[in-house]
């Protein structure tokens, strides 16, 4: 049967063509799928009966089964979801005073095997489909309407997602093509209507995909830096091996000349006496200063069998204000959702790894 979910605006256009249907027949099925959020094509009431009646026969509108529903003090709330062949991903739900916030995962599982993720250290198994990635916002929306989520910044006829970060499970730009479908469905009129600035894409650093989506897709970029020299990231985040943080910034400054926002989030992942000394964030000062840049500290979030340890509260701060001191913007990310190991990189979802990875300990990280 062919998902619906899977078709972005040119590909549902190419769907309805086929069946000799006239154009706008796709963009009002994308916007039954999407915008009505419709779990059945029959129930796509102005389309003509007979062309209802056909698609039905070989189409579906399938998201991801949930396995798992939970929901912190807090309000985060976290789906484990089905994606087939004994692998569940994760997606996460981030209540805000102003907006709604949905991270959404790319690959069940994650090949970079960055040292302090969650994610990484289950393997990986394979990409995302499309309709598997867009799903995850399909599903939140619909989940969230029908336990009657009417938050203030819900306007007439929207929806309760208002942004949505691609952060979740795996690196989004090794799952490039079906990410940017995904992307783009996000950002249709005809679909969720999103804008550029409320879509945000993380990666810890794949230089030729970042040049890739400056062309295809530009979106907000965070990127995943977590240390001021690459000594240090090469253990951290072992793809800094064959694109070095020189190589990366300069993806940056190109990426920017086509961005939504007229800066890049470098996210720094606070490890307690590994990256978190004063002289380390006067370093990442200098290493950044030609990038327009924020730098978003987040606290590391412990998860089982972890070799790290959580910044104090103390040296967090000391480390933002070295960087505020060298004219920097940065902020120290709030903890959400980390009772239900719903925090930034706790996601593990259930991985059958193909990858048959041993897990490797750090050793010698000391701060400088």
């Amino acid at each position: 049967m062919i998902n619906l979910l899977d078709f972005d605006q040119s590909a549902m256009s190419a769907l309805f063509a086929e069946r000799g249907e006239r154009p706008f027949r796709a963009k009002q099925a994308l916007r039954w799928v999407h915008r009505g959020l419709v779990d059945r094509v029959g129930a796509m009431t102005d389309l003509a009966k007979a062309t209802r009646d056909a698609l039905a026969l070989d189409a579906e509108i399938r998201a991801p089964a949930v396995v798992r529903d939970s929901t912190a003090s807090d309000g985060t709330r976290k789906w484990l979801l089905d994606v087939g062949g004994a692998n569940a991903i994760e997606a996460v739900y981030i209540p805000e005073d102003d907006r709604g916030t949905l991270c959404i995962s790319s690959q069940a599982g994650c090949a970079l095997d960055c040292a302090f993720c969650s994610t990484g250290k289950q393997g990986f198994n394979r990409n995302l489909s499309v309709a598997e990635i867009i799903g995850q916002l399909w599903h939140a929306n619909r989940a969230l309407i029908a336990d009657g989520v009417s938050p203030p910044w819900v306007e007439q006829g929207r929806h309760p997602i208002t942004n949505v970060v691609m952060m979740g499970m795996g690196e989004p730009l090794a799952n490039f093509d079906n990410v940017v479908a995904a992307m783009r469905i996000m950002l249709d009129d005809n679909a969720y209507g999103l804008s550029r600035r409320r879509v945000t894409l993380s990666t810890s650093g794949l230089v030729p995909a970042i040049d890739r989506l400056r062309d295809a897709c530009p979106v907000a970029l965070a990127v995943s830096l977590h240390a001021p020299n690459d000594e240090l990231r090469d253990r951290l985040v072992p793809i800094n091996r064959k694109y070095p943080i020189a190589e990366l910034l300069a993806a940056c400054v190109r990426y920017i000349e086509r961005a939504p926002r007229d800066f890049v989030t470098f996210e720094y992942v606070m490890l307690d006496r590994i990256n978190d000394a004063p002289g380390q964030a006067r370093d990442l000062a200098k290493v950044v200063r030609d990038v327009p840049c924020k730098i978003n500290l987040i606290p590391f979030n412990p998860f089982p069998n972890t070799e790290f340890r959580t910044s104090s509260r103390n040296r967090i701060v000391a480390f933002q204000r070295e960087l505020q001191n060298a004219g920097l913007v940065a902020t120290i990310r709030k903890t959400r959702g980390e009772s239900i190991d719903a925090a930034c990189g706790q996601l593990a979802g259930r991985v059958q790894d193909r990858t048959k990875r041993r897990v490797h300990k750090i050793h010698s990280l000391g701060a400088h």
